[in-house]
This record gives C-alpha cells, structure tokens and sequence, in this order.
C-alpha cells in the first residue's frame, strides 16, 4: 500500500496540524526507525475517527516528550493523538515483522494496527494504536476499542510506578465510530511511547526470508542505538550480535523476574510480543493476580494454558531460542549462540530471589531464604490467598509487630504459624526500621486488579471518565495509602472472578 492510496482510503479528510501560535507540540522530529529504510516498513497516514474526546491523559509523559505544559488542553493535541491531523515534521509508518503466535510460526505479522509518528527529540518514538487499517492488518480493521485502550493506558503507566520496565502511554482519545468485536463498540487510539518498539519478530522476519543484509541492518540499528557495549572486544569474544542476543536474554531474564514477583500475568508472550529492550510490551489480556493460583490463565483465548502465569519465565526463554536462531547468521555457530542465552535462568532466579526477599523486608541475602520464599508461596498457592493483600498486611505486621491479621488470610493456622516463625526469626537480624521502609517501597497498596479496570470501562462508555483518571492518578503512586481510596485497594468482589479477558482485551 502506497502513502496516496493509504490516504485515498480514510473516510475522512486528513489535514496537516496548523501551527499552534503558542508552541508546536512536538518542537522537532528525528529519523529514527524511518532512517532504516522501506524494506522495513511502509509510510501511510492514519485514518481519522469523527468527534474525538478525551478519555486519560498522562502529564508525566507529556513532560517526558516534552510537549507543552498546556497540550491537554490544545484541540491540536486531541486531533494529532486521535490521527486526524499530522503534526509537522513527522513521518508516520507502520513496521513489518513476522513471529511464533501460541508456539506455531505465524508468518508476516506487522503493525495491523499501530502507526508510529516518529522519534522525538528526547529520544521516544510516539506510536497510535488503533489508528486505523494498515498493509498488515490481515483482515483486521485497524482499530482498537475503549475497553482494551483504558486498560492499555492505565496498565502501562502502573508498572511504570511499580518500577517495571514498559511502554508508556501519553493519553487515551475516544470516538463514537463503531468498532465491531464480540459486540459493537466504540474506537478509541491510545498513544504509547517508547525508546523503540522494535520485538523480536523484526528479527525474525528478515531471517525467515533470508533478507540477511537487512537483518545485519537491523542488528546493527539496534545495538549502535540501545547496546553501544556490545560492540567492545571483551563482550562474547567480540562477537557484537551474539553480545547482543546475550544482552537481551538478560534484560528479559530480569523483566520476568518483576512480573513473576509482583503477580503479573501477560497473557499473550508470542514473539511478536517481545520487546528487544526488555519492556513490557502489548497490553491485551493482562491481569494481577487476585488469588495466588500459579497455574491461572488470564487469556481467556489460551485454551491449552501455554502462557499460564507459572508458565512465563520459560516461554520467554522459548522465545529467546526463537530470537537466537534468527540471529544465528550473524552470530555465525549455534554453540555461539546457545552459550549467550545460557545465563537467562541464573539470572531470573537471583533476581525474583532478591525482589522476593525485599518483599519480605529482608535486607541480606541468607542461607535459608529461598527455602521460606517457597514455602511461602506453596502456602499462599494451596488456599489460594489473595496475592496483593497478603503482602499489604505482611508489611503492616512487621510495622506493628502484630501478625493476626496476615493469620486471617489462612483457613489452617499450623503451617501459616510455622513459616511466621521461621520467618521473624530471619527478620529479627535485620534492623526493624529499614525492614519497614523496605516493605513499604516494594510491596504496593494499589494494583491494577481486573475489576478496578473494569470499574473504569463502565463508567466510560457512559461517558464518564473520571474514573479513568481517579485510577491513574491512585496507580501512578501505588505504594502510598490514599486517604479515601481504600476499598479500591481492598478484596475484589466476587463478580471479578467472572470477568473475561481474550486477546481482544
């Protein structure tokens, strides 16, 4: 698809932003991914919806980009991050890739559905998602719904505040246009930011069609712009793309660690969906956990469970192997390449260890440690005790020094006592106070539970959005207490274990 014939497609005119008289929103553009080249991608507009509105916005991303203090207020804006008009100096493009979807080979993938604006001057590249049909939608409309965007928006900006690695998101804008799914909806675009939206099925891609001299492009784009390090002598023997399948193993190794110990299910880990930065990325049929149940599925479309929550650390593993052997013309021989993904589990295991015991406050690493971390999680697993809570009155007990309340979680007390004591006998070789802090900065009040979103997506297809930014403004702050806000960080209701999510979530 051409940029005229991409353009002739769009139900309604799309202009150009004018110049705002105070401030352009984006002062300057950088090539970026654009600077790769059209093997890479093909240059079209976004399609504009009518009547846009805004649904959240994020002032920290704003700042990030650095867009005018007042563009939340600017009608430009709402068009620009709606795709109705193209704001000056950028280059918009939707990227090809391929991957492994549920474990089978998918073939050509690409942005069916995103277009990226460009790279900014700070180094963030600004992505529409939902803007409309593109040559890699594959039957697809092009366009996402309010549903899935609110929970996109406000889930990438939480793991932000939780210190996780991820995608952002400036704002969510809605429309009355309807969107056919299970039902008829209504659209919406969500802008997420990043330093790269490059996945491992970019790799993938030009391997699979041996197009060699545009994977070593790539590569090459990749580790001069994000794994400078790669290219010193002492890295994998000077060996720049096994340094950097290394690198990326690591990155990913960690990332999974934060999601494993912090609750959080992806629920679509295909290698399309893999970020070769190490970011959360693709925010479909996500959930934190209520109960502790290891084996939970929240993607209601993995009917064989292949990205159980128990299940993530080696399917990214997986996904590595898939990534590896993309990259193996370059790295040259498989035992080069086996041997820079051979310190992935090492990895994840010291570091959900070391985000484990933070949790529990405890400072030093001890022999003895990983032993009552995982009791600790086969007690919560066989009473499936709510996951958030546990910890919110685990760090109020050591601060009070009265552990009643964690026992209330537990049906049978004798193995709760018994894994309580050994435990403050661990924790009385730590100093109290710092013990404290540490829980308190690790263990937070507010998650994004399945129904808090839920919460939100009704109240905005009424068209009340309040809740939206109630939610970001509790989740951007997720270990402070909120006065007022408490039964948003309390039990879930019991019609939240019949919400639904899929991949159209």
């Amino acid at each position: 698809m051409t940029l005229a014939t991409a353009h002739d497609a769009a139900p309604n005119a799309l202009t150009d932003a004018a110049p705002d008289a105070a401030a352009p929103l984006v002062p300057a553009w950088q090539p970026g991914f654009a600077a790769l080249g059209p093997a890479f991608f093909t240059e079209l507009r976004p399609t504009p919806l009518p009547d846009p509105h805004w649904v959240g916005t994020s002032a920290d991303v704003g700042a990030l980009l650095g867009l005018p203090p007042d563009w939340q207020q600017r009608g430009d804006a709402l068009q620009a991050f709606t795709g109705n008009a193209l704001l000056p100096g950028s280059r918009p493009l939707a990227s090809v890739y391929s991957g492994h979807q549920f474990g089978v080979w998918a073939g050509q993938l690409g942005d069916g559905r995103a277009i990226l604006l460009g790279e900014t001057a700070s180094g963030l590249e600004v992505q529409l998602k939902g803007s409309g049909r593109t040559p890699y939608s594959r039957m697809g409309d092009g366009r996402a719904v309010l549903r899935s965007s609110i929970r996109e928006f406000l889930c990438s900006e939480a793991m932000h505040a939780l210190g996780i690695p991820t995608t952002r998101a400036l704002c969510v804008t809605g429309s009355p246009a309807p969107v056919r799914r299970e039902e008829v909806e209504t659209a919406a675009v969500v802008t997420r930011v990043a330093p790269s939206f490059i996945r491992f099925g970019h790799f993938e891609h030009f391997a699979a069609r041996g197009q060699h001299d545009q994977l070593r492009q790539l590569a090459d784009y990749v580790i001069d712009r994000y794994y400078p390090d790669c290219r010193t002598p002492q890295q994998r023997d000077g060996n720049a793309y096994a340094a950097l399948l290394h690198a990326v193993s690591e990155r990913t190794a960690a990332l999974l660690a934060q999601w494993q110990a912090v609750g959080f299910c992806h629920g679509v880990m295909n290698t399309d969906n893999m970020s070769i930065l190490g970011l959360t990325i693709d925010y479909g049929p996500f959930q934190f956990l209520d109960a502790f149940d290891p084996g939970h599925i929240c993607n209601h479309s993995d009917a064989r469970g292949r990205y159980a929550f128990n299940q993530q650390p080696g399917v990214a593993h997986w996904n590595l192997l898939c990534l590896a052997q993309a990259l193996l013309p370059l790295i040259g021989e498989a035992d080069t390449a086996r041997a820079a993904l051979q310190s992935f589990e090492g990895v994840f295991s010291q570091q959900f260890l070391a985000r484990m015991r933070a949790k529990l406050g405890l400072q030093q690493p001890r022999e003895g440690d990983a032993a009552l971390i995982n009791s600790l999680l086969h007690l919560l697993a066989a009473e499936r005790v709510d996951y958030p809570i546990f910890w919110q009155r685990l760090t109020q007990a050591v601060a009070s020094a009265d552990f009643a309340p964690v026992r209330e979680l537990f049906i049978h007390g004798d193995p709760v006592n018994a894994w309580l004591l050994q435990y403050q006998e661990l924790l009385a070789l730590e100093t109290q106070g710092l013990a404290t802090d540490l829980m308190l900065n690790t263990n937070p009040r507010f998650v994004l539970r399945n129904h808090l979103g839920e919460q939100a997506i009704r109240a905005a297809k009424l068209g009340d959005f309040s809740e939206v930014q109630t939610l970001h403004k509790l989740l951007a702050r997720p270990f402070e207490e909120h006065p007022g806000h408490e039964a948003r960080a309390d039990f879930p209701p019991d019609w939240a274990a019949h919400i639904s999510i899929s991949c159209s979530s």
